[in-house]
């Protein structure tokens, strides 16, 4: 093969490759659309008559969540199944995004910690590597973390919707997701950047309730719980 054969052929495989880019790119941009429409509905739950409408809004989310199964079942088309870290960098963002609003509409209908394995159901993806198109781990830790932040907003505009036993449970909450946290050996860097975040995110909610507690309202709150 001649220099020009090869440089010629190199060409062929790079417009190839970006090709495929570029049709991930556009699917996408359609999964990141759809995770806006998501965010939308989930954050009327932040305003003061948006607490009566969590159930409303978490079946309208997975309704939504229909629409995402859907298109990363054309992702799934438009690149080989055993290439999928070579394009990863292309969807990890907007997966990170949609677990932590698979994790978010869980926490609202139970508050439970969604598992990895529903989170993968729940996007129409696999668990196990070897099946193809996954949900890597710390792409669900990363959603996790994304998902603590919102919480400790919840907790601030409960207070301000009267909710006062709710900023108690989210504390609660927090605090064993801290604890989980710390068993790992966290060696990614984004990871346990978004991590340190988390301890913020635990004293702001810390703070809430430090601040019932000295208005009297936590005791107020545990007993309208109570009943």
């Amino acid at each position: 093969m001649s220099v020009t054969e090869m440089f010629n052929y190199i060409q062929g495989f790079l417009s190839a490759d970006q090709d495929v880019r570029e049709d991930i790119r556009k699917v996408v941009q359609t999964l990141e659309q759809t995770a806006r429409e998501i965010l939308t509905v989930l954050q009327s739950v932040h305003q003061p008559s948006g607490f009566k409408e969590i159930p409303s809004k978490c079946a309208k989310a997975r309704e939504l969540f229909c629409t995402v199964r859907t298109q990363i079942c054309n992702l799934k088309t438009k690149f080989p199944a055993e290439q999928y870290y070579r394009f990863h960098e292309h969807w990890r963002f907007v997966l990170q995004r949609l677990v932590f609003l698979a994790a978010f509409v869980v926490y609202l209908e139970n508050e439970t910690l969604v598992i990895r394995e529903e989170v993968a159901k729940i996007l129409g993806i696999e668990v196990v590597r070897e099946k193809g198109f996954h949900l890597d781990v710390e792409d669900y830790l990363a959603g996790v973390l994304i998902m603590a932040s919102e919480l400790s907003r919840l907790a601030v505009n409960s207070v301000t919707a009267g909710d006062y036993t709710r900023p108690l449970r989210i504390s609660n909450f927090i605090n064993e997701l801290d604890s989980g946290f710390r068993l790992l050996n966290l060696k990614n860097d984004p990871l346990r950047k978004r991590y340190d975040g988390l301890k913020y995110d635990v004293k702001k909610i810390e703070e809430v309730v430090y601040d019932l507690s000295i208005r009297g309202l936590a005791k107020e709150g545990e007993t309208v719980g109570d009943k």
